[in-house]
């Protein structure tokens, strides 16, 4: 029962990202032999406007962390390849990208603590960091390939970034992500995202979490449901 492990995972975990009970979960699990073929890689906007409170009690940049910690550990109970990115920028040559987990690294104590380690800053340069993740992902051999953008606005820097330029260079970089066989699809909390989403990953391209403490469970689902 996949949606009752994470809400126990959630529930059990301590700002650390460790299990904060050593209580076992009523949940029934086992592991299945699959025949499907599937590589996901996460990208998670890490910038400034992530500092934001999401709630009285968390931070965009909090309910971020908890997300990639229990998409982690999903990931690694399901026995498919998956990295994780995290992005930020200032102007077009200066494009950070932090290696969370690589496909070849095994989710244990230190990728979890990269994870544990991140903070918001800078800003969105979309495209630049969809291009990177196309490139680390077109590489891996599995026939389906999941581009996992995980956001809180639109792309946007100090330069002329900011607006149709960084609209129209995004949608760009999430064509060429299709060209290369592979499906991006993004996950937001912006409510304004029906106004520019759609022209960039298409209409069924992107989903929009009302709620960003429910972006944990709704992260897991998606992935269920894309990789079907």
């Amino acid at each position: 029962d996949m949606d009752a492990w994470v809400r126990w995972q959630t529930e059990c975990r301590g700002d650390d990202g460790e299990l904060a009970v050593m209580s076992e979960p009523r949940v029934f699990a086992r592991p299945q032999r699959s025949e499907r073929s599937l590589a996901t890689l996460l990208l998670a906007d890490l910038s400034l406007s992530t500092d934001a409170w999401a709630s009285q009690d968390a931070r965009v940049i909090d309910v971020i962390r908890d997300a990639l910690y229990v998409f982690g550990q999903a990931m690694d109970g399901l026995g498919d390849p998956f990295e994780m990115l995290g992005f930020s920028s200032v102007k077009r040559h200066n494009v950070r990208v932090h290696a969370l987990k690589r496909f070849d690294e095994s989710w244990g104590a230190v990728t979890r603590d990269r994870v544990g380690a991140i903070k918001p800053g800078y800003y969105t340069r979309m495209g630049a960091a969809i291009r990177y993740a196309t490139k680390a992902l077109s590489n891996r051999p599995e026939k389906q390939r999941l581009l996992l953008l995980l956001t809180d606005g639109k792309p946007n820097d100090l330069d002329h970034y900011e607006g149709r330029f960084g609209l129209e260079d995004t949608r760009h970089a999430v064509q060429a992500a299709k060209s290369a066989g592979l499906l991006p699809f993004c996950i937001t909390i912006d409510e304004e995202a029906a106004d520019y989403l759609p022209y960039l990953f298409g209409q069924h391209g992107y989903a929009l979490v009302h709620k960003p403490n429910e972006l944990v469970s709704r992260l897991t689902q998606i992935v269920g449901q894309l990789s079907a």
